[in-house]
């Protein structure tokens, strides 16, 4: 039998890297446990004789029967007992044991895709100071927390990781122990009052670092500081682990057509910001849902595809992208179990597809209560606020989107929307300074060029406005006031109508 992950009852079992999970929990089994368990799932919901299951785990060797009583209590302790207070190892009287809910042929995994698995490792102190070691284990436990409202990855239990201290093991071998793909490993330095923190990413199957970071602080607001990294690493690790997830998946699998890599090829796309990838995304993603029509994650992307194409003013797909958008976003809610990165474009959609401000808004305060360090769901609630609520109010939360991660490519949304929230109060030069940090970072965002050409015309620069105006034109043709106005939200009209009027003395008709 190949080392192929084993599903029964609510657990997973990967012989290869000897590690059971349920749920978000991942367990790590000792070598005689993991060949025990091997030989009764192999066996299909069969019983298997106590002779069979000693010549598996202890081949060649002459061992008393006591041995393996002692493999399977320890097995029964660390799978607990199911629903109905049962253990999931089946003692057979006179004949051996069986598993509970065997991996019968016809058993269904666990829907959705095989998520990458995160492990965040114990802090090495450098400073050599006990209080060093407290601050380190309780900035590592805030850490867990917060990488656990996202659910594009799973992290490994505190327990499970505080169990092996020992730094001393090369990062694959521990990357194997704990059955991770990727570690997340750091160090603590104290000197009088100051401390500073240095965190890495790290993929298990090759120790070489993704993503890297520094915190300094003093001991003045210990609390204080604890959150700063706490949030700064929770809201930097997800873009740099979904880039590496997307980049494994079209180099190692770029014809695949399983759901999870046809979706992360649509994302790619959809990251170009172009009309022409846009199309391409919406096709891929229209692939996947044949394979999984239920999906939240594809669903959530097939909304964005078709949102951000209608609020750009982009030619339509079919004949009717707004209805489609709309059914995707109430399936993909009816199916995302309250995942907040599922939540936000949908209620996104509900906002600027559907113009349902009000059931659009809570789902996306929803969002930002169930994970505030995501920097693409703080993005949301503040543009969405611009939108429908207060301005103030949307103006901090897309300076908050920007301290949470300050390198990520969805900046240009908090960017973008700070630059519209000062052409409304009639700012013009801070709207340029912030449509241009925008346009630094991604050249093909259709609402930066708006702020810019809005802004210069209304500072009469309207040989700058007409520069921008045609390089709008050139990755939007067909770009017009009217399409624009169509795919904004109008609960206060006269705020996108402002960028419109601007946009009007520059020459756009």
């Amino acid at each position: 039998m190949a080392d192929d992950p084993i599903h029964f009852g609510p657990f997973t079992f990967d012989p290869g890297r000897m590690t059971v999970a349920r749920g978000g929990e991942v367990s790590q089994l000792g070598n005689r446990a993991a060949l025990l368990l091997k030989c009764l799932a192999e066996a299909g919901g069969g019983t298997v004789s106590k002779e069979a299951l000693m010549n598996a785990a202890w081949p060649g060797v002459a061992v008393e029967e006591g041995n393996l009583t002692v493999q399977i209590a320890g097995m029964r302790k660390l799978l607990g007992q199911d629903g109905e207070g049962r253990d999931w190892i089946v003692t057979v009287p006179r004949a051996g044991y069986r598993l509970l809910a065997a991996p019968a042929a016809d058993r269904v995994p666990e829907p959705g895709p095989r998520m990458p698995v995160l492990a965040v490792l114990p802090f090495r102190n450098l400073s050599r100071d006990a209080d060093a070691d407290y601050f380190a284990d309780g900035v590592v436990a805030d850490i867990i927390t917060a990488l656990s409202r996202f659910r594009s990855f799973r992290v490994i239990s505190r327990n499970t990781v505080f169990a092996r201290r020992s730094h001393d093991a090369d990062i694959r071998q521990a990357a194997a122990d704990l059955g991770a793909d990727y570690l997340v490993e750091g160090d603590i330095r104290r000197a009088g009052e100051r401390l500073r923190i240095s965190v890495r990413l790290v993929p298990g199957h090759d120790g070489f670092t993704l993503w890297a970071d520094r915190f300094d602080g003093t001991l003045e607001d210990v609390f204080a500081f604890q959150d700063q990294i706490t949030e700064a690493v929770a809201s930097r690790l997800r873009p740099a682990l979904e880039q590496a997830e997307t980049t494994r998946s079209l180099r190692d699998r770029p014809k695949s057509f399983a759901a999870y890599d046809v979706y992360l090829r649509a994302l790619w796309l959809i990251g170009e910001e172009s009309a022409v990838a846009n199309v391409e995304a919406h096709a891929l993603l229209l692939q996947a849902l044949e394979l999984e029509p239920n999906n939240p994650n594809v669903l959530a992307h097939a909304v964005w595809a078709l949102e951000h194409r209608n609020a750009m003013g982009w030619p339509p797909i079919g004949n009717d992208d707004i209805g489609r958008c709309l059914d995707y976003a109430r399936r993909a809610l009816e199916h995302c179990a309250g995942d907040p990165r599922i939540m936000a474009p949908c209620g996104m959609a509900l906002v600027q597809t559907g113009k349902d401000y009000v059931g659009g808004m809570q789902v996306i305060e929803a969002a930002a209560a169930a994970n505030p360090n995501d920097l693409y769901v703080m993005c949301v609630l503040g543009v969405s606020t611009l939108h429908c609520g207060d301005l103030d109010e949307a103006q901090l939360h897309l300076e908050r989107a920007l301290r949470l991660a300050p390198q990520d490519p969805d900046r240009r949304f908090a960017m973008t929307g700070i630059a519209h929230i000062a052409v409304i109060r009639g700012d013009y030069e801070q709207a340029l300074y912030w449509a241009g940090r925008s346009l630094s970072v991604n050249a093909h965002f259709d609402a930066t060029y708006w702020m810019l050409i809005s802004a210069n015309a209304y500072l009469g620069r309207m040989e700058e406005a007409k520069l921008y105006l045609d390089r709008l034109r050139e990755i939007a043709p067909g770009v017009s006031l009217a399409r624009i106005k169509a795919g904004q939200p109008a609960r206060y009209p006269e705020r996108i109508d402002t960028v419109l009027e601007g946009l009007r003395l520059a020459g756009l008709q």
